[in-house]
């Protein structure tokens, strides 16, 4: 850990900005207000910029609304990372040598550019991704703790249904941290988790009002309040919460007048992963509330809220080097808005 100093992140932040973004192979993504920045730098050193401006102003009034604004902006920040991982990924198609491969494309990629034109076809591949994305998280982290908990109901006789939805959000909680972990192991993964602490440095330095230097970046803490790995830890727990409105007995919905019928068509064990799909837009708007009123406030509840994602963080950042810190600023520096108040959180 940085020792505190005038230089250090534990130091009171001059500013919190709306700024955020994500690690690439060999990058950084940066998100502002009005501009996207993805920096990459590629096998022969040079560092490549791509920027793109944001529709954000562009949403209507109902995807700006409380809880609504959490579930769009989870989405779409997963296109737009999405995208900035394809974009990365292509300058690193190259043998030893630093040759490019050139690859064959596969059936389904052969497929599009028959059917479709080249960006339609692109958009047709992210959103793919994104769908593909979201049915493995479901299933790793929806469906399998909803299943040995379901298990353990049958296996231990667990009758209550505070206690099995306790049991099924620290089975998630519990894989999610293995599966962190065990990831965090991968040689390429690694280099990546030291771009996302070239993110987060190179925000910290920005919001003390430091110029982006690399000697100023170099200084900052790896773990920032408002990252990602935080979000999706409040998702887990505020899972807990709102999953235990779902009764793990069958006879409690099926005695509902009217509709009580129509839940017995099929089996219960269904109906309860279904039941918690359908919450989830409702899970992710709550917990994007909390992590944005936590990233706004400064007290001891907001920094118990803070404190085990930031402990996460030791998982999911390395320390950067000064070659990845530079990638970080060049990609803050694109997205950085010449009216300094329209990037407050």
């Amino acid at each position: 850990m940085i020792s505190a100093d005038k230089n250090s992140a534990e130091a009171c932040p001059m500013k919190k900005t709306s700024i955020g973004g994500q690690a690439v192979i060999e990058g950084v993504m940066m998100r502002g207000p009005y501009k996207i920045a993805t920096a990459v730098r590629k096998p022969d050193g040079e560092i490549i910029v791509d920027e793109q401006e944001t529709k954000i102003k562009n949403q209507s009034a109902f995807a700006k609304l409380p809880i609504v604004r959490g579930c769009v902006n989870f989405f779409g920040s997963m296109i737009i990372g999405v995208k900035a991982l394809m974009f990365s990924a292509k300058f690193f198609d190259v043998d030893e040598d630093g040759n490019e491969i050139e690859q064959e494309p596969g059936k389904f990629e052969k497929w599009l550019e028959e059917k479709l034109d080249s960006e339609t076809a692109m958009n047709v591949v992210i959103y793919f991704s994104v769908i593909l994305s979201l049915c493995l998280s479901v299933g790793l982290f929806i469906l399998l703790p909803t299943l040995i908990a379901g298990f353990l109901t049958d296996f231990l006789h667990v009758e209550s249904n505070t206690l099995l939805t306790v049991i099924e959000g620290v089975v998630r909680i519990a894989i999610f941290i293995a599966y962190l972990s065990l990831v965090a192991q991968m040689k390429d993964i690694k280099r990546v988790f030291m771009y996302h602490g070239a993110e987060h440095k190179s925000i910290f330095c920005y919001e003390k009002g430091l110029p982006l230097t690399v000697e100023n970046v170099r200084v900052q803490s790896r773990l920032h309040p408002r990252c990602g790995t935080s979000f999706l830890l409040i998702v887990m727990v505020i899972s807990i919460l709102v999953f235990s409105i779902i009764p793990w007995q069958q006879e409690t919905f099926a005695a509902i007048p009217g509709i009580g019928r129509f839940f017995t068509v099929m089996p219960w064990a269904v109906w309860r992963v279904i039941l918690r799909l359908l919450l989830l837009p409702i899970v992710a708007g709550i917990s994007y509330e909390i992590i944005k009123f936590a990233g706004r406030h400064d007290n001891w509840f907001t920094r118990a809220i803070s404190a085990p994602g930031m402990w996460f963080q030791h998982i999911t950042t390395n320390e950067p080097d000064d070659s990845q810190i530079e990638v970080a600023i060049k990609s803050l520096t694109a997205v950085i808005p010449e009216d300094k108040t329209a990037d407050l959180w």
